[in-house]
């Protein structure tokens, strides 16, 4: 069947099923960070172990994802995803089961596994469901669960975690996971089945110690100082080593595990390069602004959940309103102007304080919200406007890959850039606290800081620790606005495909 042909109503309930599978795996992404200090309690765990709850998620997802193209065409698309979505759910029950940490890190692990290829493969059945001046359209209703659901994440898990229990931020997924299962199940037809696909075992184990020592050295950094620390030069060092060889490999393999054909279409080529530097600020401002509220406007979790969730909520208006631009307006243009509201918002952060309103808050992340909507889909629409049909899966794969890879090193660099500008500032204004400091003694006059005593140099101490704090989060604020506006040149590089082109569907799910 081609995408043309496919009766409306299954489009819909084809999207439907698509759309709760990626929203379960895009809510795991963030939904178990606010429950980690109740986990550590609970299962008795100092905060470094709980650490690894994250971790083995992260880098058996990012191990995993390559492989979906190759399991796709050995076991056919739709037996992958229905088995991917029951994996999934059955590893959240477990994880929310779990007795001990060891326990614990296994089923993340495995729930790793699983869920590395729902969001590509619902990408690509997308893809081939909705003809291609539908496209747009489809990657908007696909991308609100892929970004709405990070957003979201830790605003659903404080609310589960403060009102009912840690555990049920796992097993939340089970209704998901049922009506996706059945939704695919029964709406979703299988592809082809390639049985001569050898699989390429150097090239995947490769890639795999390639990725997954990137991702620890990313995750273990921060807390080993990063390269003071031998074992992440060691990963560093193994990462660069396995990701040269698996590229020299790809090229010189005449079966390789990713073909490197797809890299042939400019697109593509240029849409994952985007990708990944909008992945760096995608979930870098949400590792940053609940710590800034938590720790130095002192919010509870509730409130900044609340106050978080607007961003989520612009991200969705933008993407239903692109869903309906996009055949009207060259899609370039909504790029631009999505960097240029990424970009006002980030501008408008590097002007808070601790005193900063909520009011504040609200509108620069509502702004921040459309202009990360108007960015995805058109980008998500172009990267894949000229790729050919048959390289589809394993494009949203390495797309989806590419994201994830751009997300975990953007919130690698302003945590490690946090750190380093808070030592800095500080050791600035620490050279005006000096015995001829005007300000400073009349402080001490005005009682404010008892500058004899211990308490009262350590108040002060404190509160130039907080401004220097303060300081660096504005800066990491910065920081994001240039890699921004750095992003701007890449469009230049993507071209528009021509209006009324006939769809390159071929093949959708038979």
């Amino acid at each position: 069947m081609t995408a043309a042909a496919v009766p409306v109503a299954r489009r819909g309930f084809v999207t439907l099923a698509v759309m709760l599978a990626t929203t379960m795996q895009a809510l795991d992404t963030t939904i178990a960070n606010v429950a980690l200090p109740h986990m550590q309690g609970a299962l008795g765990v100092s905060q470094d172990q709980t650490g690894w709850v994250l971790t083995s998620y992260i880098v058996a997802a990012a191990i995993c994802m390559p492989l979906t193209g190759f399991l796709a065409a050995r076991l056919g698309r739709k037996r992958l995803f229905v088995g991917a979505v029951i994996g999934f759910t059955l590893t959240s029950m477990l994880c929310g089961a779990a007795q001990g940490i060891e326990q614990m890190v296994l089923f993340r692990l495995l729930q790793g596994v699983f869920g590395a290829c729902l969001v590509p493969l619902s990408q690509a059945v997308l893809l081939d469901t909705w003809p291609r001046e539908r496209h747009a359209s489809a990657m908007a209703l696909w991308g609100v669960g892929v970004m709405v659901g990070p957003i979201l994440g830790p605003t659903l898990g404080g609310w589960l975690t403060e009102f009912y229990d840690w555990r049920w931020v796992f097993y939340i997924n089970l209704p998901f996971g049922l009506l996706a299962w059945f939704g695919l199940a029964a709406f979703v037809r299988e592809t082809p089945v390639d049985r001569t696909r050898r699989f390429d075992l150097l090239g995947f184990a490769l890639l795999s110690l390639g990725l997954g020592a990137l991702q620890m050295m990313l995750d273990r950094g921060e807390s080993l100082d990063w390269f003071a620390s031998p074992e992440v030069v060691c990963e560093g060092l193994l990462a660069g080593l396995a990701l040269y060889l698996f590229v020299a490999h790809i090229c010189t393999c005449e079966q390789p595990f990713i073909e490197p054909g797809l890299f042939r279409d400019r697109n593509f080529s240029v849409g994952l390069l985007f990708i990944f530097m909008i992945g760096m600020i995608l979930l870098a401002t949400m590792a940053l602004l609940p710590p800034f509220m938590q720790n130095l406007m002192g919010y509870p979790v509730l409130d900044v959940g609340q106050l978080l969730a607007p961003r989520g909520v612009g991200t969705m208006l933008a993407m239903m309103a692109v869903g309906r631009l996009a055949g009207r307006v060259d899609v370039r243009r909504l790029i631009f102007l999505g960097l240029a509201l990424t970009s006002l918002s980030l501008w408008e952060m590097t002007g808070f304080t601790a005193e900063v309103s909520g009011w504040d808050i609200v509108r620069s992340g509502f702004v921040q919200g459309l202009g990360l909507g108007l960015i995805f889909v058109p980008l998500s629409t172009l990267t894949f406007a000229t790729l050919a049909p048959r390289y589809r899966t394993e494009g949203t794969a390495l797309f989806s890959l590419m994201r994830n890879i751009g997300s975990s090193i953007g919130i690698a660099v302003v945590i490690g850039y946090l750190a380093q500008r808070t030592q800095a500032n500080h050791d600035a204004f620490a050279d005006y606290l000096t015995p001829f400091s005007l300000a400073l003694r009349q402080a001490g006059e005005a009682g404010v800081y008892d500058l004899g005593t211990a308490q009262g140099l350590a108040a002060l101490n404190g509160e130039v620790t907080r401004q220097a704090l303060t300081l660096a989060y504005l800066q990491d604020f910065r920081l994001m606005m240039f890699i921004t506006l750095a992003t701007v040149p890449l469009l230049l590089l993507l071209r528009a495909p021509p209006p009324g082109a006939s769809s390159p569907a071929g093949v959708v799910q038979e």
